[in-house]
């Protein structure tokens, strides 16, 4: 038997939470997460008891927001590992995750820690981004595209120094940073302290 929790969303109840969605993505982006629930239902046309039926709390919404994002950049992890060798996809990711980040208000506010165990609900729904992060750092490692040293906490920690940038031209950080990821002549050759450039 079909429970409700499990039953299809008819057509027209799945146009709304579809279109709630994609304007508080918008709103969340530009705004950050102090938009109240009325607001955002008011933007994308519908009532407020249309956005507590699909998402009880703004907690939950928010949270299905993120998933959504998440899903579209693990995928976009998906493809890069796919068509690219370890050190650009590394890379490419890498930059895509910042840029992201810095685009949308509310992804920032995640990865600062908003409450929310985003890192579960992507588990559970396969799109969770630290894990791909983590395992391009070690293929991009091991291709030697990356320094040794560098761990992953160090990676959370340039993002979020990148993310708290607010000069006028982010992409030349991101550069920087990049360029400090790669391994040194050192550290391929003779460098045995396990140190990186950063």
């Amino acid at each position: 038997m079909v429970t409700r929790a499990h039953r299809p969303l008819r057509a027209d109840a799945q146009r709304n939470r579809d279109r709630v969605l994609h304007t508080a993505a918008e709103v969340f982006a530009a705004e950050g997460l102090s938009v109240p629930v009325h607001e955002i239902a008011r933007r994308a046309g519908v009532g407020t008891g249309t956005v507590s039926r699909h998402f009880p709390t703004k907690e939950s919404l928010y949270a299905a927001v993120l998933l959504d994002r998440m899903g579209q950049l693990s995928g976009y992890a998906d493809t890069l590992v796919a068509e690219h060798d370890a050190g650009t996809a590394f890379f490419a990711f890498f930059t895509r995750l910042i840029q992201e980040g810095a685009a949308h208000r509310g992804l920032a506010e995640a990865l600062a820690g908003s409450g929310i165990d985003l890192d579960s609900a992507a588990s559970d729904a396969d799109c969770n981004v630290s894990d791909r992060l983590r395992t391009m750092l070690a293929e991009a490692q091991a291709a030697g595209a990356v320094e040794p040293g560098i761990t992953f906490p160090d990676l959370k920690a340039l993002t979020a120094g990148c993310l708290a940038y607010d000069g006028p031209d982010p992409d030349r950080i991101i550069a920087v940073i990049c360029r400090g990821l790669r391994p040194t002549p050192a550290s391929t050759s003779t460098d045995t302290s396990g140190g990186g450039t950063i």
